[in-house]
């Protein structure tokens, strides 16, 4: 369990936007982070057991091929290069930074589709 201060610096750090909660992205604070978490991991167990083991590994599936489609093979691939840098305690991002290890972001981005 974090300490008191160990929170507040936590707090802190999430109030100037920084995500410091796996999974409490957008929060504003270090509790709206904890309750983002939760909620998104419930939410995710609740969806797993309504469609079994399989139907919910098939979504996962069609969401990526989806992914893949909309950014195209070469963008999934970096993607996937810049995912298979992260650590528990690093982004892919920060890994890539430190290693000067080159991430062109623009491959992944979505396309706009053209009119």
């Amino acid at each position: 369990m974090a300490s008191q201060q160990d929170r507040e610096e936590l707090d802190a750090k999430a109030r100037q936007g920084e995500t410091v909660v796996p999974g409490g992205t957008g929060g504003k604070s270090l509790e709206a982070q904890e309750h983002l978490a939760e909620g998104r991991s419930r939410g995710g167990q609740t969806r797993k057991e309504q469609l079994g083991r399989n139907g919910y590994q098939e979504l996962g599936s069609k969401g990526g091929q989806t992914r893949k489609e909309q950014i195209g093979t070469e963008g999934y691939q970096e993607m996937g290069r810049k995912g298979g840098l992260s650590t528990t305690d690093k982004s892919g991002g920060e890994r890539a930074a430190e290693e000067g290890i080159d991430i062109d972001e623009s491959k992944y981005r979505t396309r706009s589709r053209s009119p």
